[in-house]
């Protein structure tokens, strides 16, 4: 019997006055970034959570504590690759992956294709079984001030037989 297993992920993070703003491996905006241990990339952290959920996992948190000083400032990318030989070793492949971005600002419409790209290729799946959509809160909270930017991903996995 095939076995489908799905995991949900989520992240917040703050937003302030930075030299850059990464979400999914892409820089979106040059005056922005993330206040984070690591890179802060919402969208990656979500993804991963997603993942390891999926697998039966530990959390981001725990596999890559941000009291450990080798991942201060680290790309979130190279947490995915880490996440992906975790999740590979386990014998799982992906079936699709879907992802909401909840942001004000910056805009991302122009930079979802870019974003769709990078994350297909570093999981090495068709570009087809990674969706993303950006929404707003309708000017209610925190992301609607500019102040932060959330991400959901859910991630639809099975066993290798």
């Amino acid at each position: 019997m095939l076995k489908i297993r799905a995991g949900i992920g989520y992240d917040i993070h703050r937003i302030e006055k930075g030299d850059g703003l990464y979400i999914g491996g892409i820089k979106v905006c040059d005056n922005l970034k993330f206040v984070a241990h690591s890179d802060g990339d919402v969208l990656i952290h979500a993804l991963i959570d997603s993942l390891f959920g999926a697998i039966g996992e530990r959390d981001i948190g725990e596999i890559f504590p941000n009291s450990d000083p080798k991942y201060k400032n680290i790309k979130s990318e190279k947490l995915l690759k880490h996440a992906l030989e975790i999740f590979n070793n386990k014998n799982f492949e992906i079936i699709n992956i879907d992802c909401v971005l909840i942001l004000n600002e910056p805009k991302i419409s122009s930079f979802k294709d870019k974003i769709k790209n990078k994350i297909a290729s570093t999981l090495n799946i068709p570009k087809i079984d990674f969706n993303l959509k950006a929404k707003t809160k309708e000017m209610i909270g925190d992301v609607d001030r500019g102040e932060a930017i959330e991400c959901y991903c859910i991630s639809m996995v099975r066993h290798k037989p």
